[in-house]
């Protein structure tokens, strides 16, 4: 008799093949669980500053939507409120000192910001050269005043003996015309002399007017050719009293005239300003600008304002009485 034993579920799948697929699922939804999130929050990350950016805008345009209005009060003018006008301050005088003569600087005798007085001395030129030409010119002036006077001796003596008949007209006229060329001799030695005289003078340099030194260029020793104006030795300015230069507007220059009182203001924050006098006008009015140049005089007694000074305001005092402020 033969038996059969049972195996139990010999020919159904197994627990662990049945948890294989199952495995698997899910570690599918696991990586779309996580791409998803991941997506998400580029998607977040994204989109968060646009929005920003986006509501940055928004506010900014409504802010810029908000008109902005300037408000001025109108108010009558006052008297004393003028026509406020930009200017220019120049100095009353200002001249470059150059050379006039060849020589070495000997000696300077002032320096930058010294007050000097007209003719006062600046400088002494040592001049080798032109001393010994002015040597030689007064010689030659005296060698010519000699033959001068001998041809003069000569000449009378020989009239004489012509009008007396013992030598011939032609003798007489030759020594006529020789005291003529001595004559004209002595008056080129003259005149040479006195033009190195005048050279010899130049060795001083001299203040031509009473200012200020405002620029001092030499030094002991130095070389100095003469009528060299790229080399300027002294500069000099005088500064009270100042003039001041601005142009008024076609439409107020029939009413400007020599006497008129402007006041000029020294900078643009100050409130003090100083009379200033009208002393001349262009008489004619710009074409291109419309305006008409005006000239002032303002005495700089305690030289309060610098002759540099430039960008001024005047304000006109005078006529209608009107302002008109310039930016």
């Amino acid at each position: 008799m033969s038996t059969t034993a049972y195996t139990g579920g010999a020919g159904l799948p197994s627990d662990e093949h049945k948890t294989g697929p199952v495995r698997a699922r899910r570690r599918f939804r696991r990586i779309l669980i996580a791409g998803g999130a991941v997506v998400l929050i580029a998607l977040v990350v994204g989109f968060i500053p646009r929005l920003r950016e986006r509501q940055t805008a928004v506010a900014d345009t409504a802010q810029l939507a908000i008109p902005a209005v300037t408000v001025v009060s109108p108010s009558a003018n006052t008297i004393g409120s003028g026509l406020n006008l930009p200017a220019e301050v120049r100095p009353w005088q200002d001249a470059s000192i150059f050379a006039r003569v060849n020589g070495y600087l000997k000696s300077w005798l002032v320096d930058i910001g010294a007050h000097v007085k007209k003719d006062q001395l600046l400088a002494e030129i040592d001049t080798p050269d032109l001393d010994q030409q002015l040597a030689q010119a007064r010689s030659q002036e005296v060698l010519a005043q000699k033959s001068l006077e001998q041809a003069k001796s000569t000449n009378k003596k020989w009239q004489e003996l012509w009008h007396q008949g013992v030598v011939s007209e032609l003798d007489a006229e030759n020594t006529a015309t020789t005291q003529g060329t001595n004559q004209a001799n002595t008056e080129a030695f003259a005149a040479n002399l006195r033009f190195l005289e005048q050279e010899v003078a130049f060795k001083r340099v001299t203040a031509p007017f009473t200012g200020i030194i405002t620029i001092r260029n030499v030094n002991v020793g130095d070389l100095i050719t003469a009528n060299n104006t790229s080399f300027e030795m002294f500069h000099i300015l005088q500064t009270d009293p100042l003039r001041v230069y601005f142009r008024i507007p076609q439409t107020e220059a029939s009413s400007i005239a020599a006497g008129q009182t402007f006041d000029v203001q020294v900078g643009a924050q100050s409130a003090k300003t100083y009379p200033g006098k009208v002393i001349a006008t262009s008489e004619a009015v710009s074409p291109d600008s419309r305006t008409m140049l005006v000239q002032l005089q303002v005495d700089n007694l305690t030289r309060q304002h610098a002759y540099l000074s430039r960008e001024r305001s005047a304000s006109w005092r005078g006529g209608r009485q009107r302002r008109c402020p310039t930016p």
